[in-house]
C-alpha cells in the first residue's frame, strides 16, 4: 500500500507501508516488506526491503532458510541483534553480525542458505537487494565483508556500509552508486544530513517516531525522496532514541523483472533459471554444510511475467 503525504512542509515525501510476507519455505519466518510494491519497484537500484523482528528465537525458532538459488543482483544484510551463520556456493562460510555488512553477489548464479546461530535469542535486521545494471548482471560469484566505524552526528550517529555518507565512505565495490547506512538518532534530536542531489532516497523507520523532510514516519514505514535536494532533514520526534536505515542511489533506469529469488530482464529468462535450478545446475553450484534439502522453486504462475520500472521521476523541491 502506498499513500502519498499531504504535509505542507514537504509533500514530495512518499510513505511505503509493509506488508507481511512469510519467508524460508516450510519453517518460514515473517518479515515486513517495504520494496518491491505496486506504487514503487525501486529506490536507485535497490530493489528489495525485508525487514524482520525483534523476533524471539526460543518462541518462533528463528531463521532457517535452505539452500537457494539468486541470478542478476546482489543481497545486503544487516543485523540489529542476533547472529547469523551464511554458506553459499563461492565456498564462502561467513557470520552477519550487528553492525557488520555482508553483501554477496550473484551475477550469472549463485546459491545460499542463511540459518540463525544456536545462540541467538532476539533475532532483528533487514535484508536488502540491489539490481545489477545490464553490464555486470551476469558477472561472477563474489562476497565482501566490511565493519563500518560509527560516525558521530550532531544528535546521533552513522554506520555507512555502501557509499559515502557524513564524511565517510565504505570500502565496499559496487556496479552502481549507492548509499546505505544505519542511523541512530537520540530522543527529540533533529539533523540535517548533506545528499547526492541526484540520489533519490528512501528512509526505513526501524524503531523510534521520526519525521523525513517534514513528513512523519512510522516504525516499518519506508519514506520515499525523489532526486533534487542537496540536504535531507531528519527529526526523532519521540522521548526514545530512533534508529533508521538510510538508502539511497540515482533512478535505475532499466525494467527488471523480480520472481522469487531471480532478477531477469524477461519471462524466459527467469524459465531458464528457474529450470536450472530444478535440475541441480552448475550454474548455481552447492552449498557444503547445511543440514538438510535446498529449497525447490515454487511453480512459475499461468501468466508471462512481464518487466516493472519506476514511474517517471519528478524532482522534489
Amino acid at each position: 500500500m502506498s499513500t502519498i503525504e499531504t504535509d505542507p512542509v514537504d509533500p514530495q515525501v512518499e510513505v511505503l507501508s509493509a506488508r507481511d510476507v512469510p519467508l524460508g519455505g516450510p519453517r518460514a519466518m515473517t518479515v515486513r516488506r517495504t520494496l518491491p510494491q505496486r506504487a514503487r519497484t525501486l529506490i536507485g537500484a535497490w530493489c528489495f526491503v525485508d525487514h524482520y523482528g525483534p523476533d524471539d528465537v526460543a518462541a518462533t525458532g528463528g531463521m532457517d532458510v535452505a539452500p537457494h538459488p539468486h541470478i542478476g543482483l546482489q543481497t545486503v544484510s544487516w543485523l540489529f541483534s542476533g547472529e547469523i551463520e551464511h554458506r553459499d556456493s563461492h565456498g564462502v562460510h561467513a557470520f552477519v553480525r550487528p553492525g557488520e555488512v555482508n553483501l554477496m553477489t550473484s551475477g550469472y548464479g549463485i546459491c545460499h542458505s542463511e540459518v540463525s546461530t544456536p545462540g541467538t535469542t532476539v533475532l532483528h535486521g533487514v535484508q536488502l537487494w540491489v539490481a545489477l545494471p545490464e553490464e555486470h548482471r551476469h558477472t561472477g560469484r563474489d562476497f565482501q565483508h566490511h565493519v563500518p566505524a560509527p560516525v558521530a552526528l550532531d544528535g546521533g550517529e552513522a554506520r555507512v556500509f555502501l557509499g559515502t555518507l557524513a564524511g565517510d565512505t565504505s570500502p565496499v565495490p559496487t556496479f552502481t552508486p549507492l548509499l546505505g547506512a544505519e542511523l541512530t538518532l537520540r530522543p527529540a534530536a533533529t539533523i540535517t544530513l548533506t545528499v547526492d542531489p541526484a540520489f533519490e532516497h528512501g528512509l526505513l523507520v526501524d524503531q523510534g517516531e521520526v519525521t523525513m523532510a517534514g513528513t512523519a514516519l512510522k516504525p516499518a514505514e519506508l519514506g520515499y525522496l525523489a532526486p533534487g535536494p542537496t540536504t535531507l532533514p531528519l527529526a526523532n520526534t519521540g522521548s526514545t532514541p530512533a534508529r533508521l536505515i538510510l538508502l539511497g542511489g540515482p533512478p535505475f533506469e532499466e525494467r527488471i523483472v523480480m520472481w522469487w529469488n531471480f532478477i531477469g530482464r524477461d519471462h524466459q529468462e527467469i524459465v531458464a533459471a528457474r529450470e536450472a535450478w530444478q535440475n541441480a545446475s552448475d550454474r548455481f553450484g552447492s552449498v557444503t554444510g547445511y543440514p538438510g534439502d535446498r529449497l525447490p522453486a515454487p511453480v512459475l504462475p499461468g501468466a508471462i511475467l512481464t518487466p516493472r520500472g519506476n514511474p517517471p521521476v519528478a524532482q522534489a523541491g
